[in-house]
């Protein structure tokens, strides 16, 4: 049986007994509630604990492990620009449609307060944050942290975040024994991370139940609506972003027809939506790349390969509709700051997601403590995430076919055809 399956068992089971404790109010049943629910905020905390570690050793990775050669030079940075370009417009889109789409599902009022009083108790660094919403001019100049290990203490993540990414550009300014002793070693606590990241997603099946019981005996019936409504929600998003932008991209600066963009693309949307991974469509995006598109080689040796392991734009949409859910679960109103907090933060950790089964919610928490938002719903959203997985990680290829093409057309050899 697969993660994800005993996942979803213990979401069901989880919500069942939840909305049961809700429908007959009975004290003992009421008193099973306190006795679960601790083993969820143990669970959440074990995910955040690996938060820092897995963030910072990524991002300083990446950027020290920059290629550096004349060609994949000139072809990195144009992608490089690319895609933040997509990222700041996948987040920016996410967040003015997300939440009031989100709005338009219906909660118990009571139930809301009572999960956003349960919410500021558990996490009473993100209450603050909701309760004390900077102006921008405190936002601007807190990107800069007086220090870093401070910014990771408090949890601060957009800050540490920009710390992480200079400093990685100045590691890589280094020579010799001295860059690769510390590329080696920020490697090394990526890479620990990674294991101590798997080893709790493990216990993702008693996470999620535990976390599902007091939310659904919180919210009733309404919980399973809820649930419903954020999946809907997620895939009306990335669906609309890829008509509405991807595929008008790939027309008119990829100067390539849509019919035969989309039969082109098609194969490697077919595997990533059914096996939920770039990086399994990356053979059928190499292919049809060469044969269908006849893009330069140089483009599908090096920027595919570059574009299916680090750019994901569908992360950027799910993310980002993800704690709007979340926000909208606990009451919590998302103003022009937290917002401009979710895009940023969403737009630099999309580049460190983990290729592992549910990394995505490794990049999720930094995001919400970031926002202000409560990190305890997240986990339920761990329950539901097949079929928005799906459509992500969809619009992941989808956006990595768009930019080679895009990209192409800078190219001297291979201009793909134009109808």
């Amino acid at each position: 049986m697969t993660l994800t399956t005993k996942v979803l068992i213990a979401l069901a089971l989880g919500m069942a007994l939840g909305i049961g404790i809700a429908a007959t109010r009975n004290p003992s049943l009421a008193g099973l509630v306190a006795v679960i629910e601790p083993l969820g905020t143990l669970w959440i905390n074990a995910i955040r604990m690996t938060v820092v570690p897995l963030v910072v050793g990524s991002i300083i990775v990446g950027v020290t492990s920059a290629p550096d050669a004349r060609t994949i030079g000139r072809i990195g940075s144009r992608a490089l620009v690319l895609f933040l370009v997509l990222l700041v417009a996948g987040a920016l889109f996410a967040a003015a449609v997300a939440p009031p789409l989100m709005a338009l599902i219906p909660l118990d009022p009571d139930a809301v307060a009572s999960l956003r009083a349960s919410g500021a108790s558990a996490t009473s660094a993100a209450a603050a944050s909701v309760d004390r919403i900077p102006t921008f001019a405190e936002w601007l100049t807190d990107l800069v942290p007086v220090n870093p290990v401070k910014a990771a203490a408090d949890g601060a993540m957009l800050p540490l975040i920009v710390f992480s990414v200079v400093f990685g550009l100045a590691l890589s300014q280094l020579t010799g024994e001295t860059r690769d002793l510390m590329v080696r070693f920020f490697r090394g606590v990526a890479d620990a991370a990674l294991v101590l990241v798997g080893w709790v997603l493990a216990a993702a099946p008693i996470g999620v139940f535990a976390l599902a019981v007091p939310l659904a005996a919180k919210l009733g019936i309404s919980a399973a609506g809820a649930l419903v409504g954020y999946v809907v929600v997620t895939v009306l998003v990335v669906v609309a972003f890829a008509v509405i932008l991807l595929y008008p991209l790939a027309v008119i600066f990829g100067r390539i027809g849509v019919a035969r963009f989309s039969r082109a693309a098609f194969p490697a949307q077919a595997v990533a939506f059914s096996a939920r991974s770039s990086l399994a469509a990356l053979p059928a995006m190499m292919e049809t790349a060469r044969s269908r598109l006849a893009l330069p080689e140089q483009i599908t040796n090096f920027f595919l390969p570059l574009a299916a392991s680090t750019f994901r734009v569908g992360g950027a949409l799910g993310l980002t509709t993800g704690v709007a859910f979340i926000a909208h679960l606990y009451g919590v109103v998302l103003g022009p700051a937290q917002l401009a907090t979710i895009v940023l933060t969403v737009v630099l950790t999309t580049f460190s997601v983990p290729g592992i089964p549910g990394g995505s919610i490794i990049v999720m928490v930094p995001v919400l403590m970031a926002a202000g938002v409560p990190v305890e719903g997240m986990g339920i959203l761990l329950g539901v995430d097949t079929i928005p997985d799906m459509f992500r990680t969809t619009a992941n290829v989808t956006g990595d076919m768009v930019a080679a093409t895009v990209l192409s057309r800078g190219e001297t050899a291979g201009d793909p055809p134009a109808a």
